[in-house]
C-alpha cells in the first residue's frame, strides 16, 4: 500500500517526459462520446473522421466526407482512395492530383471536422477515467498520464490493454512499478485505436 500511496505524485513527476504533444490538445469526454475538436498538425486520419473538402469554385462538390471503416474515401471525379493513416496534407495533394484531369486549376481544401477515429480508452482505478481522442499514438504511460494518474488503490502491477483483433481480443500485462524501477521498458507499446487500458 505504501508504494501505491506514492503513485500519484510519482506519475506526475514524469508527465512532462512521457506525455504525448498531442495528449493536451484533446479534452477528456466520456465513453462515447464525440469529440468535435479541430485536429493538430500531423494528425495521422482514422476511420470514423469526419473531413471538410471543399474545392474553390466548385459548390456542387460534397463538402462532408466520413472516412470509412476500411480507411478510405470517395469523392466525386477524385474516386476511391486511402485517407486513413495520412495528414490532411497528403490528402488534399492526393485530391488535387486527381481532380486536376477535369478541374485544372483545382484548389483543395481539407479539414478535419470531427475527430472520432484515434480513440483509446482508460478505465479502472486512474483518476479521469474515459474515452481520449489522441493526435496520434500514445504509449501505455502516456495513456495513464492522460487520465490523470493511479488512484492509491490501483494494482500498479497487474494492468492490462485489451486489443480487438479482428474476432479476437489480444491481452498485454503492463508492470507500472517495474516500469518505475527502469525494469522492461518494453513493456510501454504503443496503443492503437480502440484499445482499451484497464487498471484493475
Amino acid at each position: 500500500m505504501k508504494n501505491r500511496l506514492r503513485m500519484p505524485w510519482r506519475l506526475a513527476l514524469l508527465l512532462p517526459l512521457f506525455v504525448s504533444p498531442f495528449a493536451s490538445a484533446f479534452p477528456v469526454a466520456p465513453p462515447g462520446a464525440a469529440q468535435k475538436v479541430m485536429a493538430p498538425a500531423g494528425y495521422l486520419l482514422a476511420p470514423g473522421d469526419v473531413l471538410g473538402i471543399s474545392v474553390w469554385g466548385e459548390k456542387d462538390l460534397p463538402e462532408e466526407v466520413v472516412v470509412r471503416p476500411d480507411g478510405g474515401i470517395s469523392y466525386p471525379l477524385a474516386g476511391d482512395m486511402r485517407a486513413a493513416g495520412k495528414t490532411v496534407a497528403q490528402l488534399e495533394t492526393e485530391i488535387t492530383r486527381r481532380l486536376k484531369k477535369y478541374i485544372p486549376a483545382a484548389v483543395v481544401t481539407v479539414m478535419v471536422d470531427k475527430v472520432e477515429g484515434n480513440s483509446i480508452y482508460v478505465i479502472g482505478q486512474v483518476n479521469k477515467p474515459g474515452e481520449f481522442v489522441t493526435g496520434g499514438y500514445v504509449t501505455v504511460l502516456q495513456a495513464l498520464s492522460m487520465a490523470g494518474g493511479l488512484t492509491p488503490y490501483a494494482a500498479d502491477n497487474d494492468i492490462k490493454v485489451i486489443r480487438q483483433d479482428g474476432r479476437q481480443s489480444r491481452v498485454f500485462s503492463f508492470h507500472y512499478a517495474d516500469l518505475e524501477k527502469g525494469n522492461d521498458l518494453s513493456q510501454d507499446i504503443q496503443l492503437e485505436p480502440g484499445d482499451v487500458v484497464v487498471v484493475p
